[in-house]
């Protein structure tokens, strides 16, 4: 498929440690290893992170064509803090470069087009998403809520969500969207029914951490068990499991294989550092 990807590219400040991630790119790294084409449109500083940042974005095989350089604000970071179960919490750090991003300048005619919430909190990002939409109004939309504290507003996420062809989200942010909507359901698939037929979703995905994915593709609902693994952190595996999980849709697989391929790289990404680390098909299965 050929996927366009509108998000922030930062370093993971982790102890010591400076990792590049952010969600977008992290789930841009992982779609194309998985064989896609993916146009990236974000943005680094002038700076030696962004310098950094473009360097080891090439060499994990992602096109930085669409990466622009630019003297607004410095490349981004995010301190994050790993619990003792290997979860993580973040703080954004802005203004950040990502949050000039801007159109390309060539077409890219993408079948899909991929985003989070945090960089729609700055009105200019939300102009670009919806330039984008104009430009390519043909092209389905997955939003992976991915919300992250102070990067949100209510009126925001129900817009979003509104626009979507395709949702994924957390147990967590299932409660949060359930209060931001005043809705209550008592399951799962209740809420994935009940929100894509008010939204018009073709799918939603909602992940449950070591517990698998609950997915509704059209009318096929399926709760799929999660795979024991020693779990280094989770940084980046919710991403790779979006991927995983769009790769499938876009194979037309079932709910239930869709699932569990998704579960399988999402773990795989969990028992190593960092938000993009290597794989391999065969570690697949």
């Amino acid at each position: 498929m050929r996927l366009a990807s509108l998000g922030e590219i930062l370093w993971d400040l982790i102890g010591n440690q400076e990792l590049l991630g952010g969600a977008t790119f992290n789930f841009s790294v992982q779609l194309s290893r998985l064989g896609h084409d993916v146009s990236f449109i974000s943005a680094v500083g002038d700076d030696d992170r962004g310098r950094r940042a473009l360097e080891e974005a090439a060499r994990t095989g992602l096109s930085t064509k669409f990466i622009r350089t630019v003297n607004d604000a410095p490349t981004g970071t995010v301190s994050v803090t790993i619990d003792a179960q290997g979860q993580p919490s973040y703080v954004l750090n802005r203004p950040a470069a990502y949050d000039f991003a801007a159109m390309p300048d060539q077409r890219i005619n993408p079948e899909w087009l991929y985003h989070g919430t945090l960089q729609f909190i700055e009105p200019r990002m939300r102009s670009l998403l919806h330039e984008l939409i104009r430009a390519y109004p043909e092209a389905r939309r997955f939003y992976d809520i991915n919300l992250r504290k102070n990067s949100y507003t209510a009126p925001l996420v129900m817009e979003l969500l509104e626009r979507a062809d395709v949702v994924k989200l957390n147990e967590d942010e299932l409660v949060h969207v359930q209060q931001m909507a005043a809705t209550s359901h008592q399951t799962i698939e209740s809420f994935c029914r009940d929100y894509a037929s008010r939204f018009e979703w073709d799918a939603v995905c909602v992940t449950r951490g070591a517990n698998g994915c609950a997915i509704l593709k059209g009318s096929d609902y399926v709760e799929v068990g999660g795979l024991p693994v020693k779990v280094a952190d989770t940084v980046g595996a919710g991403d790779a499991f979006a991927a995983a999980f769009l790769h499938g849709l876009d194979q037309d697989w079932p709910a239930a294989r869709i699932g569990a391929f998704a579960n399988r790289l999402g773990a795989l990404v969990a028992s190593r550092p960092g938000g993009v680390p290597e794989w391999s098909w065969s570690e697949l299965g």
